[in-house]
């Protein structure tokens, strides 16, 4: 039966054990992943690079109900409710799908905050567990173009963290309680919304909060808890809106971030940067591979892919290869195999090789969402996947597409995937697609 949780006491916990430090969070979640089926733990899976472990995955579904294996609303769906942009993605861990989205009920003035809900499904039938309102946080946006529903949760099996663009900070255990619930501090500094999501290393929360007026910090918070570990400032640093990847780098764990004009490496222990390449960020997360790393801002501009050899500002040889101009496009890249996807405006798919930045292919895809996010299988399946359009593409040189799905629910949110299932948040229901492909 399902629980709803309008509020829920802080439960205080004032010891904690840190595990022994280890290169990345995401090297054992990779692991696990093949002994039990994978697991979806924050924005875009367990390396943060839309990178699925999974083979076989469904290619064809609509909204006729073909390979949906359920359907089921939202939080906030009643006719009376106006939606936030909701952009934010579901995560999966063992049988369940985690998910937040935001909402005004009726009477409400879109000048206030709206309800913020963390809502947990059953990845057997869909069934709802449990609902929870998480009380608003101090900012009132004022510009709802970025919305108060952009960052993904993250979970580490025993409390799920979420943050919302009213900005608070909370944590909520399995059975949906809340745990602990932050306030971020001078909101006002950030630039039109809250967007990156919380990543999870060494039994710490990492949250990139770049904002105006040299306010930008990168904070560890205790998961426990939700009290400061430490906070790194970046005084030289302004807005930008990704969230950071976690990388394994000549034997270290690395923290990527696409700052608004440096693509920077932290030490996700201090917060420390390591070393920094002029490359325009804001929105797009990198990508890593075999040493290479990849990124463009996303609202347009160079893409550049660098190899770092040095400490402090990476010397000019370190870019291998420059893309003059690609046009906006929010969503972040992919890698398969030696080549890199990219999806820009007006839903324009295109392929370049990692090893000179040439352009393989330039294809248009009709209805794509250029906001959410791509994922590929081992076996080299890219899905440009969404709630409206998906597009299911071999990866390779040529352009082979093959599939078309449409669940008629155009969103920004990304998909994500487990036990052989792609699960899909669209404008009011989610969906778990599974059977065979």
């Amino acid at each position: 039966m399902m629980t709803q949780h309008l509020w829920a006491f802080p439960i205080s916990v004032n010891s904690r054990a840190f595990a022994a430090i280890f290169l990345s969070l995401t090297v054992w979640f990779a692991a696990t992943a093949v002994a039990r089926g994978e697991d979806w733990p924050q924005f875009r899976g367990p390396t943060g690079m839309g990178l699925s472990t999974e083979r076989d995955l469904p290619r064809e579904w609509d909204a006729s109900g073909k390979n949906v294996v359920w359907k089921v609303p939202l939080p906030g769906v009643a006719p009376q409710a106006k939606a936030d942009q909701n952009q934010s993605s579901p995560i999966v861990w063992h049988d369940r799908v985690f998910v937040t989205t935001a909402f005004w009920p009726s009477g409400r003035s879109q000048k206030e905050p709206p309800d913020q809900h963390v809502a947990c499904y059953a990845v057997a039938d869909g069934r709802m567990l449990w609902d929870t309102l998480i009380p608003r946080g101090p900012w009132k946006l004022d510009d709802l173009r970025g919305g108060y529903c952009a960052p993904t949760p993250a979970t580490d099996g025993e409390r799920v963290y979420v943050l919302f663009g009213s900005a608070v900070l909370s944590a909520l255990d399995f059975a949906g309680h809340i745990v602990w619930r932050r306030e971020l501090p001078d909101p006002q500094s950030f630039d039109v919304a809250i967007a990156p999501s919380p990543i999870l290393f060494n039994n710490q929360i990492l949250l990139l909060t770049d904002k105006n007026n040299g306010k930008s910090v990168l904070t560890a918070y205790d998961p426990a808890d939700g009290h400061t570990l430490w906070e790194h400032k970046r005084p030289d640093t302004v807005y930008a809106h990704s969230t950071p990847v976690i990388v394994e780098h000549e034997g270290r764990a690395l923290l990527l971030a696409a700052a608004h004009e440096a693509l920077q490496a932290l030490d996700p222990a201090t917060g420390e940067i390591l070393w920094w390449s002029a490359t325009p960020g804001d929105v797009a997360s990198p990508v890593y591979d075999k040493g290479r790393i990849y990124l463009d801002s996303g609202r347009g501009g160079p893409g550049l892919l660098v190899v770092p050899t040095a400490r402090g500002e990476l010397p000019k040889t370190d870019v291998k290869w420059r893309i003059a101009n690609l046009p906006e496009g929010l969503s972040s890249p992919v890698i398969s195999g030696e080549y890199l996807y990219r999806l820009h405006n007006p839903g324009v798919l295109k392929c370049f090789s990692l090893a000179d930045g040439k352009e393989a292919f330039a294809k248009r895809l009709d209805g794509v969402s250029v906001a959410s996010s791509p994922i590929v299988t081992p076996d080299g399946i890219l899905y440009f996947a969404s709630a409206g359009r998906t597009f299911v593409v071999r990866a390779g040189p040529q352009f082979d597409l093959l599939a078309t799905d449409d669940l008629g629910e155009p969103s920004s949110a990304s998909a994500a995937v487990g036990n052989g299932r792609i699960y899909l948040k669209g404008r009011e229901h989610l969906f778990c697609i599974g059977g065979k492909r």
